[in-house]
């Protein structure tokens, strides 16, 4: 099957500071698709480059088998939606006004709004269970119904591949879950190829069915999170000791850190005389 997103010989940066240099990469379509690292590795400039929001200084991004810098935005935004990290609506705007934002790729000079744009907003709504907050402003709602708000405006452009930057930064468990959850069902139900950036390891091993591990700008590793997945690839991405063991109730590998604090049970049972 032919990919969703494809890099060649992909070269970024900001300025003369060059973050990934000469990366080729395949992400699979209707999967979802982990990027995890350290701080600073990368991740979302390689998102943001996937995105068109970041100008390769070589190399191609390829989108459905196109290269994504010959296509119009609008036919991209019909395409590809994202959602960047932290996003702020301006004062005042409704979860409506908010996903009818996603939108306007379909609108022209002689297209205006039309039934098919209110359909896709209020089905948009609906999966993302927002639509009893629709005329609420969104500088009003939770962390967890703000996430949603923003992933409603992505959905209702109705785009095959969505691309979210640490959609779950700043929210607790039990939100980081929610928002997890609908998007994982957004791939079993609608086939839509999920690529998203997560910090927090376990969970990306739980959702994921592809996942890129990147150091200093490279991959270091890729595929299924039980291929690849192992106590050397966290010291070397993470600089961090571990044990990696299967998760008791999802059966996907578990990422236990070494560190300080209180201490480890095999310290306490040699104390013991065990």
């Amino acid at each position: 099957m032919k990919p969703a997103m494809e890099t060649k010989h992909l070269t970024l940066g900001y300025g003369s500071c060059t973050i990934i240099e000469d990366l080729s990469v395949k992400i699979p379509k209707g999967k979802i698709t982990v990027l995890v690292g350290a701080n600073g590795c990368g991740k979302s400039t390689l998102l943001r480059s996937l995105a068109r929001l970041l100008k390769p200084k070589t190399g191609t991004v390829l989108l459905n088998g196109h290269n994504i810098a010959k296509q119009s935005t609008k036919k991209t935004a019909r395409e590809l939606a994202i959602l960047p990290q932290g996003p702020v609506a301006p004062e005042g705007l409704t979860v409506f006004q908010l996903a009818k934002q996603g939108r306007y790729p379909y609108q022209s000079w002689i297209q205006h709004w039309s039934e098919e744009d209110e359909r896709m907003v209020n089905w948009a709504l609906e999966v993302t269970q927002m639509t009893e907050l629709a005329h609420r402003p969104v500088d009003d709602l939770s962390g967890g119904q703000r996430q949603r708000a923003w992933i409603a405006m992505t959905l209702a452009q109705g785009t095959d591949t969505l691309l979210l930057d640490e959609p779950t930064t700043y929210l607790d468990m039990t939100h980081q879950i929610e928002i997890l959850d609908l998007l994982y069902a957004l791939n079993e139900r609608e086939g839509r190829t999920i690529i998203m950036v997560l910090h927090d390891l376990n969970l990306a091993c739980r959702y994921a069915h592809h996942m890129l591990a990147i150091q200093n700008g490279r991959v270091l590793a890729q595929g299924a999170p039980e291929q690849i997945m192992n106590e050397q690839l966290v010291e070397s991405v993470f600089q961090l000791r571990c044990r990696i063991m299967e998760d008791p109730v999802y059966g996907t590998p578990m990422c236990i850190p070494y560190g300080q604090g209180r201490q480890m049970l095999t310290e306490k049972t040699s104390a013991l005389g065990g």
